[in-house]
């Protein structure tokens, strides 16, 4: 069969992605959406051949797969809009794991997030859609991740952790068990969070400490 996959976002992050789906070889055919002066040009082989004007026609052309490969720095909007326009035009949204991370079968995992390599994601977990378990994050036992978020490199969920939507968490940080971090924060790189992060703010240190609202 013919599984013809679009990626949106063309990205350092889309590489991350495409890696991913060739360790697991599920689809035949990658295309990726990006700009509009990036139209013709490859990323890893594979070429970028519309953007997102052109979904519409895609999805009519065959495409019946997409994913967003946009990455994400705090601001989740344009990642949010991507992806209320592929369920528009009904699409089906992947879940991409790399082949190389340690997925618990008691966790759960949403349409649209990516896992990427040497990522653990323990028991009872729940992983809302589209969000970027990024390179050897450790997601803990019953751990709640809202959509949309991204875990960064590194970082450290102790047990029942709860991520807002949105959210940002640095590289390296370590988050102590039971922490709730509010919608659309940005928890700084290497950060220790060892109580309870508000939303829509930007929170940085050890121990972590809000130093800015949005």
């Amino acid at each position: 069969m013919n599984k013809k996959l679009l990626l949106i976002g063309g990205g350092g992050h889309c590489k991350t992605v495409i890696e991913a789906i060739e360790s697991k070889n599920h689809y035949n055919q990658i295309g990726i959406i990006d700009i509009k002066n990036n139209i013709g040009k490859f990323i890893l082989k594979h070429p970028i051949i519309g953007t997102d004007q052109n979904l519409k026609k895609l999805r009519e052309q065959g495409y019946e797969h997409a994913f967003i490969s946009m990455g994400s720095i705090g601001d989740p909007t344009k990642r949010m809009a991507l992806y209320r326009l592929v369920k528009e035009l009904k699409f089906q949204v992947p879940i991409i794991i790399d082949q190389t991370a340690h997925v618990s079968h008691y966790a759960k995992i949403s349409e649209g997030a990516f896992v990427g390599k040497n990522v653990i994601v323990n028991a009872d977990a729940v992983i809302d859609e589209c969000v970027i378990l990024n390179t050897g994050c450790i997601i803990e036992h019953d751990c709640r991740i809202g959509g949309f978020s991204h875990i960064a490199p590194g970082a450290v969920l102790s047990g029942n952790v709860t991520i807002g939507e949105g959210a940002h968490i640095g590289a390296n940080s370590v988050i102590r068990q039971g922490i709730r971090v509010g919608e659309r924060t940005v928890i700084g790189v290497g950060s220790v969070v060892v109580k309870d992060i508000e939303s829509e703010c930007v929170a940085v240190g050890n121990p972590c400490r809000k130093v800015e609202k949005h």
